[in-house]
């Protein structure tokens, strides 16, 4: 039996930074994640993917990220249990809880923080024909390395941030970008239009709408895709075929612990700690959903931060917590000491 004070289930951003937040509070943390390292979705999917809304890095990308959180965390020594699914859990008499994973480890823990992101994933896939026989063979719906496009042709498929911020980066790496959207309008954010409609006149990014990938053409990989627009269609001879249209998220085990579920994701309490319909369990990131919502890491770490205030008041309702700026108290360990960067901080301030 794993014991810990805080149980995080997903080992993405928003569960990375759940450990120093609560690191700061003195709470041990262990995470649960099905995939075999910590990251998430920023890791398995697109690791080479830049970031722009993390405060402090004007871009970053995403492995880097998970990396640099990674460091962040490591002084405070949380455990892992990795390439395991949280199958069950099970509140306890004295309120706390068993995690039994699919491979029957069992963990025991004062508090749980569902952290899982979208879920189990899968690709939304263009519904043409045969696509089936060219995944892998030029129709990739990840993009993990971008230096595979180097100097190659490639069409985008989508209108949201994914295929447009990878439309813009990639306009630098491959020989030729054509970007296919169905409207006219995209739904990512203004300025990734903004961007895109530049790079267009400048002649680094073919845009074709409102149009649509219908049918796709090769002799054992992809060789060209045939788009239609306005009733026409058009041949396009290309290397690689992208289509972003998103992930089909599923919740999986998670849909069967009796917590109230909205659109696919987990309500919660947003106007004090975002904690779920069951005393104890939390859900904070991509997970959760609330009115006003966004899903941006920036967003999880703010939910993370309440989220472990909340916890420590519950795990510990005889004390009380009084908030300090790590630049005034330091980063302490368990043992209860400060680092000497830290102190050194202190003395400069007084």
């Amino acid at each position: 039996m794993i014991e810990t004070d805080i149980l995080i289930i997903g080992a993405g951003p928003t569960g990375l930074f759940t450990v120093f937040e609560a690191g700061l509070l003195k709470l041990r943390c262990h995470i649960i994640d099905s995939l075999p390292n910590p990251g998430g979705q920023l890791v398995e999917l697109y690791p080479k993917k830049p970031i722009f809304d993390i405060p402090g890095f004007p871009t970053i990308q995403a492995a880097e990220l998970i990396q640099n959180l990674q460091e962040q965390i490591k002084q405070f020594e949380p455990g892992f249990t990795l390439n395991e699914v949280a199958q069950t859990i099970d509140k306890q008499e004295d309120g706390t809880f068993i995690v039994t994973t699919d491979k029957g480890t069992q963990h025991k823990a004062k508090a749980i923080a569902i952290a899982a992101g979208l879920g189990s994933f899968e690709p939304r896939k263009p519904l043409i024909e045969n696509i089936e026989k060219y995944e892998g063979k030029g129709v990739e719906y990840f993009i993990k390395n971008p230096e595979l496009y180097r100097n190659k042709k490639l069409v985008i498929a989508g209108g949201g941030d994914s295929a447009l911020d990878w439309s813009i980066f990639l306009s630098d790496i491959a020989e030729e970008v054509t970007l296919v959207h169905r409207r006219n309008e995209f739904r990512g954010a203004l300025d990734s239009v903004e961007k895109v409609q530049d790079l267009k006149n400048k002649g680094k990014i073919k845009l074709i709408t409102p149009a649509e990938v219908i049918g796709i053409h090769g002799d054992g990989k992809l060789e060209s895709l045939i788009i239609e627009k306005e009733n026409k269609k058009i041949e396009i001879f290309t290397d690689y075929f992208i289509p972003l249209f998103g992930l089909t998220p599923k919740l999986g085990p998670i849909a069967e612990w009796g917590l109230e579920i909205e659109k696919n994701a987990i309500k919660v309490n947003n106007a004090l700690d975002y904690q779920t319909n069951i005393e104890g369990i939390y859900a904070i990131g991509d997970i959760n959903i609330y009115p006003g919502k966004l899903k941006l890491i920036l967003c999880g770490f703010h939910e993370a931060t309440l989220m472990c205030q909340s916890i420590y008041n519950r795990i510990n309702p005889n004390k009380k917590y009084v908030l300090k700026y790590t630049t005034v108290g330091g980063i302490q360990g368990f043992d209860g000491t400060v680092k000497e960067a830290e102190k050194a901080v202190v003395k400069s301030i007084e």
